[in-house]
């Protein structure tokens, strides 16, 4: 089974090319405090605002719980930027710090006064295969920007600080990838 996150805002960007290409898909709320059917074979985790729902995000413990399980028994996930942010130990905001899934070892924030916009195309290349795609956020890594599993360009070939993850069969960034299969 295929399972996508999809809620009204937290993980609202889902482009209807990428679900095709995903085939058969079934969705669900990590806002709804359930935890992932067994039979989840593929975790996508699009991207989203999770910073404007972090209290629903924290509440639905057993969401959360699941999907630290299933990521460290090997689950395949592939999470781009607000999917990946809910991957991390955790985001802060201006009004507190919140735990996330824990699966990645970095917190993000979403304080006013760390935002920056970055923002466009990228391109990288992972076990010999080429990934394209976007980044638009203002969200940061808390501290440092964590290194990178591969370089990543822009439109013009240039190399940008944009980094990729890879946690056992998990595939992570704030880029928004347009071929994920």
């Amino acid at each position: 089974m295929i399972l996508v996150a999809r809620n009204s805002e937290s993980f609202s960007f889902l482009y209807q090319e990428t679900l095709d290409r995903l085939g058969e898909i079934s969705f669900f709320d990590p806002e709804a405090n359930e935890p992932l059917p067994a039979e989840c074979d593929f975790l996508y985790l699009p991207g989203g605002y999770p910073e404007k729902h972090l209290e629903a995000l924290v509440k639905a413990e057993r969401t959360r719980e699941s999907i630290r399980a299933y990521a460290e028994q090997g689950g395949r996930i592939v999470a781009e930027c607000g999917g990946m942010m809910y991957l991390c130990q955790s985001i802060v905001t201006d009004e507190g710090e919140f735990p996330m899934c824990g699966v990645l070892p970095y917190r993000i924030t979403a304080r006013k006064a760390d935002r920056k916009l970055s923002l466009g195309y990228r391109r990288f290349v992972l076990d010999g295969r080429e990934y394209r795609g976007h980044e638009f956020h203002y969200t940061q890594f808390l501290g440092e920007t964590p290194p990178s599993i591969v370089q990543v360009y822009d439109a013009k070939g240039h190399p940008v600080p944009t980094p990729v993850f890879r946690h056992k069969n998990v595939l992570a960034s704030y880029t928004h990838i347009y071929n994920i299969v």
